[in-house]
């Protein structure tokens, strides 16, 4: 049996779950999510504690225990604190420039602004010019906006340039050896 998949998943004041067959749609303070369940995992709530079981021990089903439970787990988590990844920008001349809370202007060393707009849900900081923070309430489309901002311009090997998750050590390289 799972061990992350046998944990119950406690539901916090002012959360409201609703189970529809293979529905789930989890609304809080912050806003609503929904995950359709795959085949063979079930949830049932028993007052304010969500419980996820599978049908039988298929390889299949004892895969998909705990991940299922981590999935509604972060549904709930998201509805009522939400997500937050902070990116750092290290480079001389680059910089973002927030427009609004919806898109930000990224100088990145290319020859033009690069612009990054925000899906629903999502919404951009930009507390100094080397620093964003990306903010929603779906756990997996923080950690993708992130990813895909990052990956405009890796952390190079060299000279550490480019943009790093908040916190991230970048292995560096000798440069040429001199003779």
């Amino acid at each position: 049996m799972s061990r992350i998949g046998r944990a119950p998943i406690a539901v916090p004041q002012g959360v409201t779950v609703a189970l529809e067959d293979t529905n789930v749609t989890v609304t809080g303070p912050q806003g609503s999510l929904a995950r359709r369940l795959p085949e063979g995992i079930t949830i049932s709530q028993d007052g304010d504690v969500l419980t996820v079981a599978r049908g039988d021990d298929e390889r299949r089903h004892r895969a998909l225990h705990g991940l299922t439970r981590s999935l509604v787990a972060n549904m709930v988590t998201g509805v009522t604190q939400g997500f937050t990844k902070e990116l750092e920008i290290v480079g001389v001349g680059y910089r973002a420039n927030p427009r609004g809370t919806q898109a930000i202007e990224l100088a990145l060393g290319f020859s033009h602004p690069v612009v990054v707009d925000a899906p629903e849900g999502i919404s951009f900081e930009v507390p100094s010019p080397t620093r964003i923070v990306v903010r929603g309430i779906d756990k997996e489309l923080v950690g993708q906006v992130a990813a895909d901002i990052r990956k405009i311009r890796k952390p190079e090997p060299y000279k550490g340039k480019g943009v790093r998750y908040a916190g991230e050590r970048v292995l560096r390289k000798a440069g040429k050896a001199a003779k």
